[in-house]
């Protein structure tokens, strides 16, 4: 599955993140390229656009750059199925579940902010057209 490098540019492209994002992450060692062209380039597989994926997701949800780095060591540690005995499997899905409940109550929020926004917008729609010469007809 990972056979196929891509440059960061077709990287931000997929991603729909900006060249300066994914360097910023890769400079926290958030994401960083598999492998390095023979000019140097950044190359990166799918599992790196996975990352950047699961990055992109958390960033408006508010979670921290640190919080980030752990969900992401947690995947990867349950991932790379390193013979984890179940205790530290347990631990691992533990972590990954106080991050699913916190995305949780973070949609909850967006949505009453959405309604409440959804609201406004119509409101505003409403005395427009009370106003509007050409809705009085």
């Amino acid at each position: 599955m990972d056979s196929k490098h891509m440059q960061i540019g077709e990287v931000a492209a997929r991603t729909e993140l900006s060249l300066r994002t994914i360097r910023h992450y890769e400079e926290t060692g958030l994401v960083v390229p598999s492998a390095r062209s023979q000019g140097g380039f950044r190359l990166y597989t799918e599992t790196d656009v996975a990352r950047l994926m699961v990055i992109r997701r958390m960033k408006p949800l508010g979670f921290t750059l640190e919080q980030m780095r752990d969900l992401l060591d947690a995947t990867d540690r349950l991932d790379a199925d390193s013979g984890l005995d179940a205790e530290e499997q347990q631990a691992l899905l533990e972590r990954i579940r106080v991050y699913e409940r916190a995305a949780a109550e973070q949609i909850d929020k967006l949505r009453v902010q959405l309604s409440r926004a959804e609201d406004f917008a119509a409101t505003l729609r409403s005395r427009l057209e009370q106003k509007t010469p050409a809705a009085r007809s």
